[in-house]
Order: C-alpha cells, then sequence, then structure tokens
C-alpha cells in the first residue's frame, strides 16, 4: 500500500525522523494562508500523488506549470495551486493519462546546503533489510546507480535490532558529513531504519534528504510503502489509504477476495495459484503474447469469484483472449468447471477462451467442456494452452 508524502512525513514526524514544517491544503485560499502561516520568505508547494517525478513533471492542462513549485509570496503560492489543483500531472512514473491533483502540501523554505539520497528496503538476494545511500541526492537513484555505482553505499540491517550506532556513523563519513551533521546523521538513520521495520514497510524513501547550514537533517522529501499482508498488524494505517489512486479492478477484486494486477498485455489471465500465475505469463510471454494482468483465484474458488474474475479481467477493453489455467488440488477440476460454465453464462464471453485442467477429476472435467456446447478450446497442457491463446488473437 502507497501512502502520499504528507502522510508519511507526519508518521516520520511520531517515529522522530525530522521533517519541514508543513501545512495540507486543498484550494487556492487555503495555500495562501499557509504560506502566511509558515512565516518565511520562502515555501513549496507539492502536487500529493501516488508517483515520483513531480518537480520534473507538468500539468496537461497547463504545459508550464510544474508539480512542485518554490514561491515567494502569498499570491504565487495562490497562483499556482489554482492551476494545480484539479489538474492533471504527468510524470515519467505515471504515464501519459498522468493523475489528477486534489490535495497540495506548502512547505516552508530550507538553508540548503547538500543533498542526500537515503532509503530503506529489503534485500531479496540477501533477505535482509538493507540501508542505501548516497550522495547525489535529489537525482533519479537509478540514473546514479547506472553512472556513477561507486557512490551508491549499502549497509546491512539487523532486522531485529535495527541500525547500529556504529553502522550509522561509518555511513555519514562516507557520505562526506561533518561535525554536526555526523552526530545528527547518528540520530536520523537509525530512527529511519527503526520507522522501516516497526511499520512492516517495503520501502521507507527520502529523496533528496538535506543537511542545512546549521547541520540538522531533514526529510525534504518522503516515498513509503507497506507490505499489504502485513497491514492486519497496522490498524492505524488503514485511514492513510487514497482509493482514488488506485486501480478500480485492483479495488474490485480486492474486495472479492482475488488477487489482481492489471497489466498492459491483451490477454487475460484466470489461475488458481500465485506461482501458476506467474508461470502462465511467462508462457504467453515466450509464445508471442502479451499478459493483461495477474489474477489469482485462490485454492477454493466458488462460483460467484469466477464469474467476479471473468468480470474483472473482461472490463479491461485491452483484452481479446482469456486463458484459464487450474490445477486442481485442493479444489476439483470438475468443480472448477461447473463453476466455469455457470460464470460463462452470467457474463457472457464474447472473446477467445482457452482452459487448461490438470489434477483431481481432470478427465471427467474435460468431459464437461466438450458436452457443453460452448465455444471453449481446451488445452493438453501450458504450453498447448499459451500457444493456443496465442494464436487466437489471429485467427
Amino acid at each position: 500500500m502507497k501512502i502520499h508524502e504528507y502522510q508519511a512525513k507526519e508518521l516520520f514526524r511520531d517515529a522522530g525522523v525530522p521533517t519541514p514544517r508543513g501545512i495540507v491544503c486543498s484550494s487556492p485560499d487555503e495555500v495562501a494562508a499557509a504560506f502566511g502561516e509558515l512565516g518565511g520568505s520562502l515555501a513549496v508547494v507539492k502536487s500529493q500523488i501516488h508517483a515520483g517525478g513531480r518537480g520534473k513533471g507538468r500539468f496537461k492542462e497547463h504545459a508550464e506549470q510544474a508539480g512542485v513549485v518554490l514561491v515567494k509570496s502569498a499570491e504565487e503560492a495562490k497562483e499556482n495551486a489554482a492551476r494545480m489543483l484539479g489538474s492533471t500531472l504527468v510524470t515519467i512514473q505515471t504515464g501519459e493519462e498522468g493523475k489528477k491533483v486534489n490535495t497540495l502540501l506548502v512547505e516552508e523554505g530550507l538553508d540548503i546546503a547538500s543533498e542526500l539520497y537515503v532509503a530503506v528496503t529489503v534485500d531479496r538476494d540477501r533477505r535482509t533489510p538493507i540501508l542505501i545511500a548516497s550522495s547525489e541526492g535529489g537525482m533519479d537513484i537509478e540514473e546514479v546507480a547506472e553512472n556513477t555505482p561507486e557512490k551508491i553505499l549499502k549497509v546491512a540491517v539487523d532486522g531485529g535490532y535495527g541500525l547500529h550506532a556504529f553502522q550509522a556513523t561509518e555511513l555519514a563519513f562516507q557520505l562526506g558529513l561533518e561535525g554536526k551533521a555526523v552526530r545528527n546523521a547518528a540520530k536520523f538513520l537509525p530512527a529511519l531504519v527503526r520507522f522501516f521495520l516497526d511499520s512492516d514497510c517495503d520501502m521507507a524513501e527520502v529523496n533528496p534528504l538535506v543537511v542545512t547550514g546549521a547541520g540538522d537533517l531533514v526529510a525534504l522529501d518522503a516515498k513509503v510503502s507497506f507490505d499489504g499482508n502485513a497491514l492486519f498488524r497496522h490498524k492505524n494505517l488503514g485511514e492513510y489509504r487514497d482509493l482514488t489512486e488506485e486501480d478500480e479492478s485492483e479495488i474490485r477484486a480486492g474486495k472479492a477476495g482475488l488477487s489482481y494486477v492489471k497489466l498492459d498485455g491483451n490477454i487475460g489471465c484466470l489461475v488458481n495459484g500465485a506461482g501458476l500465475a506467474m508461470s502462465t505469463m511467462d508462457l504467453i510471454q515466450l509464445h508471442g503474447g502479451e499478459p493483461a494482468n495477474f489474477l489469482d483465484v485462490g485454492g477454493g474458488a466458488s462460483v460467484e469469484a469466477i464469474t467476479e474474475a471473468f468480470e474483472i479481467i473482461l472490463a479491461d477493453p485491452n483484452v481479446k483472449a482469456i486463458l484459464v489455467n487450474i490445477f486442481g488440488g485442493i479444489m476439483r477440476c470438475d468443480y472448477v468447471v461447473e463453476a466455469l460454465l455457470e460464470a460463462y453464462e452470467k457474463v457472457g464471453i464474447t472473446v477467445p477462451l482457452v482452459v487448461r485442467l490438470e489434477g483431481t477429476n481432470v478427465e471427467k472435467a474435460r468431459t464437461m467442456l466438450a458436452d457443453s456446447g460452448k465455444d471453449i478450446a481446451t488445452a493438453a497442457d501450458l504450453t498447448d494452452a499459451a500457444q493456443k491463446v496465442v494464436a487466437s488473437l489471429s485467427a
């Protein structure tokens, strides 16, 4: 689950991670008032969407308007806010469709001496949390990693204790910090790691992490995402979810207990089991097709769940064919076919449908499909199924 920058900073402050003073606004008048309340000669007005690259992004309706702007007066803040609110911001991460901006964060200006990058995530190879840092703050970390990989520093984190003081101090020196900034880094970095661990995050990123002229470390930006499988342990995080930022199909699938992720292809996939779903997408790709989704109906899918799955898949106008791949272990194949045929009647499937079955009562299930009179192609194995569904696109 992703959250907005202003929400991440609220959680940061509770965890002892310093952030700039800021005010959340939803109208131009509120933005003007926020500038005055912050009391400085400079402020930053920042679009709040679930995407990076906002500073370089531009609005569809106002091509010259950036998603993040530095302003020097309440009137200037209000004028920018009027163009930003309700408009569609396009960044490198949103794609051409962009995202509508409904909320702005107005923050105080800071005396910035230097900018760093820092993030905590999970190293899948080492199977441990890892702290990543770089002296090249404010830039795309992928660009830094590609062009100057020696500037990417990594520290393995103790998943129980967190970041040790000596690790934080050593990293601060490697980043070129001195004096008071080193002492502040020895507080900032362990606090960020502790937040990551205690909140079951997928990622907690600060880019840039600024060092002020006084040697303070402040999270100028904040990008946080949480492990959805651990949200049951954090009931308080539910209030931070913004459904307007999520795909409608994925929301619908979640309510039905289905694991669904929308992709860019044209072959819909309905599979029971996450590993089998990944293999199905791989085989489709191998044989020249493009999967339109990941969809796992689980081991005990009902007629209602399968019907909902078909409706979600077919709601995507890009879907031109569907591959159903079922391994009947916990769930018998004949039961799956019974549900599939009932769903077929309810939904009214008009695109080519290929079904591959294996497992308990598979022969009975195949006979049921053959006798159904429905326009459903069957496959002997997964390779055959992938080849048939790809071929159906040009039939």
